[in-house]
């Protein structure tokens, strides 16, 4: 039987396959490919060009291989565009979701792990933030994506569906082979943006905002290695194909840095001295997000393995120095 990954030719999807060939798994990729690069998918991995807006494509796929469980990270992520173009992200993120949920039921297959995202919680109301806080987005995205949780809960009491929805905050680095990395076009997130500046594509990089109520006015924000989160995604599945019931969880380091920080993190692992400006604050964004894992360790069984800043920002270092381009390189 064979793990289905929608958005295996993303960032986190293609490191979240890798992972799962490296332990043996039999892995179907569908993707797009809008946003996700067909060189990222594992080639060991049968690819589908499909897209989960579409029914038939989709039941296509559920007829064609036996899948036993899916993981789903098939969604567009910009917490900007999501405020400029909501139905954008209504359309293909909750459209898509549940098409999918409509082919799984139809065909009879059972289990998913949903990526979801700390910007379920909005503003937070203490941190770390634990998975019983309350769920208030602050922007469109984290709203479809609550919204994606929601409808796998309901589809579940009414089909016996079970889901994992893995709540994660800044996910970054790269695959330790080299091989895969983050890509994205246009690049929203702060640490390849940072790293354009040493690799000579941006000449400084933008603060947004630096009057937030943190200890330096910029935004604080927990960043997870992008392995680990690949290794939280596989336990999931395996919780849910031991019998573990639906459930929530984040993942995240526990630790919080401000952007000021991750700048001077990045100036040091690239000797570069990466100038910075600052900028209006962008609408949506929260002032911190550091999440409390507790509950996905003692559930789960998950340990991530790169849990200091420097490491993590070295890693994706050593990806965007040998691709300036992307996956163009």
């Amino acid at each position: 039987m064979a793990i289905l990954v929608l958005g295996g030719a993303g960032y986190i999807g293609s490191h979240t396959v890798y992972e799962l060939i490296e332990a043996g798994r039999d892995v179907v990729v569908v993707d797009n490919l809008l946003t996700g690069f067909r060189e990222a998918v594992h080639p060991k991995a049968r690819f589908y060009q499909a897209d989960i807006r579409k029914r038939e494509e989709m039941d296509r796929i559920f007829e064609t291989e036996h899948i036993d469980g899916v993981i789903h990270f098939a969604a567009f992520s910009q917490v900007g565009e999501s405020m400029t173009n909501p139905l954008k992200y209504y359309d293909n993120n909750m459209g898509g979701t549940t098409v999918l949920l409509q082919s799984m039921v139809a065909h009879g297959v059972d289990k998913i792990v949903f990526s979801s995202t700390a910007a379920t919680y909005g503003e937070p109301e203490r941190i770390p933030i634990l998975e019983s806080d309350a769920t208030r987005p602050t922007n469109c995205y984290g709203e479809t994506k609550l919204a994606m949780e929601q409808m796998m809960k309901w589809t579940g009491v009414a089909h016996a569906m079970r889901y994992v929805a893995l709540r994660y905050f800044n996910a970054c680095g790269a695959h330790a082979s080299g091989k895969i990395g983050e890509a994205h076009d246009p690049e929203t997130h702060l640490i390849p943006l940072i790293l354009q500046v040493p690799n000579g594509r941006r000449d400084h990089i933008s603060v947004f905002g630096n009057d937030y109520p943190t200890k330096d006015g910029t935004c604080v924000r927990d960043y997870i290695h992008v392995s680990d989160l690949a290794q939280a995604h596989i336990l999931a599945l395996d919780y849910l194909m031991n019998g573990g019931e639906s459930d929530v969880f984040n993942l995240g380091n526990g630790v919080g840095f401000t952007v000021n920080e991750v700048i001077d993190v990045a100036r040091k692992v690239t000797g570069h001295p990466i100038p910075a400006e600052v900028c209006p604050r962008r609408a949506g964004d929260p002032a911190q997000l550091v999440a409390s894992s507790e509950k996905a360790k003692k559930v789960l069984g998950w340990k991530p393995k790169y849990d200091d800043l420097e490491t993590i920002v070295a890693s994706a270092w050593a990806w965007h120095r040998s691709h300036p381009n992307g996956f163009a390189d």
